[in-house]
């Protein structure tokens, strides 16, 4: 998977059950808090993501190598390299034996920063965040930040040395060259451009580093589409099969490309926002490509699953949907009623 989205952490919980046989919610839980063989922390584009805590050294070498973007405040408002790298010191510092909420923070930050850095001039929903906020995904990429244990229905922020203790990010080459070997084992072939909008950043570096892998890489056509894959992996001689059910912000559908491929006619209407991102809605998956959404009503140990399909399902295929449906109940640990509702275009029966 290349790192698991967990803006919304159920969602996460479900992305890694599913592709581990007999594992459920509880054991994604233990993994992250008890045993810490997963972290929560901010991954490619700024995102959360849930990741293996062993790859950390890879993942903050890699995105800490990264073209820094322009930052889209105005000069009043953005923090200056100089302040940027004190935010990062005083972070480090609050976090190294603590899990703090962002006002815990907020206040930690500004003692060992200065007052500018509780400066509310970020614009927020309905309010402003402190100065230092800029930094909050920074401090992620650069391996001094990572998710706590949430506090009621506060988030925690914590040192992610307290899951690796000795935690050294790896030399950016290494880290790059070994990031972009794990994009291409999940989601190859791939365009330049593809992986620059996975790291958010520039096509020409993207090309760079790709070519950079030498005879590690070759480009291969798939369906008249060209794009790098890992020499030593072949192109599959068929597309894949089966019904799969994929939750919020699941990594096939927002690293998967070409787009108009995974989401083709009534599914790009159905299933992407109107600026086209993927992820903003669970995706029913038939042979690989968006077919469908569905939605869960839960309540208490029981839940209802609907599936709204864009196309007719066979029996075999509806016999398939039924076995995933309880597999997604094994994984939430609830038990799953499926109703299947009518065939939709553009959200409208």
């Amino acid at each position: 998977m290349c790192g698991a989205h967990a803006q919304v952490l159920s969602a996460a919980e479900l992305s890694v059950g599913l592709r581990l046989a007999g594992v459920t919610r509880s054991d994604v839980r233990a993994a992250l808090w008890d045993e810490r063989s997963l972290v929560k922390t901010f991954g490619p584009r700024g995102t959360v993501h849930l990741l293996p805590t062993r790859d950390l050294p890879m993942w903050t070498g890699a995105l800490s190598a990264l073209p820094r973007p322009r930052s889209p405040f105005a000069e009043d408002v953005r923090l200056t390299d100089a302040q940027t790298e004190q935010v990062l010191a005083a972070i480090a510092d609050a976090l190294d034996d603590a899990a703090l909420t962002v006002d815990e923070l907020t206040a930690a930050v500004v003692e060992r920063a200065g007052s500018w850095a509780g400066d509310l001039v970020m614009p927020a929903f309905q309010g402003w965040w402190p100065r230092w906020r800029q930094a909050l995904a920074l401090a992620g990429t650069r391996g001094v930040l990572c998710f706590g244990p949430d506090r009621g229905r506060n988030v925690t922020y914590t040192s992610p040395r307290r899951w690796l203790p000795d935690l050294v990010p790896q030399p950016a080459g290494p880290a790059v060259d070994g990031l972009l070997r794990s994009y291409l084992r999940a989601y190859g072939p791939v365009s330049p451009q593809h992986l620059a909008t996975w790291l958010s950043t520039r096509p020409t570096w993207a090309a760079e580093r790709l070519g950079g892998l030498g005879a590690e890489v070759e480009q291969v056509e798939v369906e008249g589409v060209v794009g790098w894959q890992l020499a030593a992996d072949e192109v599959p001689a068929r597309g894949p099969t089966g019904v799969r059910l994929l939750p919020y912000f699941d990594a096939y559908v927002v690293a998967g490309q070409p787009r108009q491929r995974l989401f083709r006619g009534a599914a790009a209407q159905r299933a992407l926002s109107p600026t086209g991102q993927a992820g903003n809605f669970p995706v029913l998956l038939v042979d690989g490509t968006v077919a469908g959404v569905w939605h869960l009503a839960r309540s208490g140990r029981r839940a209802t699953l609907t599936v709204e399909p864009l196309v007719d399902l066979s029996a075999r295929r509806r016999r398939l949907l039924d076995a995933e449906a309880a597999r997604v109940g094994e994984v939430l640990e609830a038990a799953v009623s499926l109703a299947v509702g009518p065939v939709t275009v553009g959200g409208h029966a």
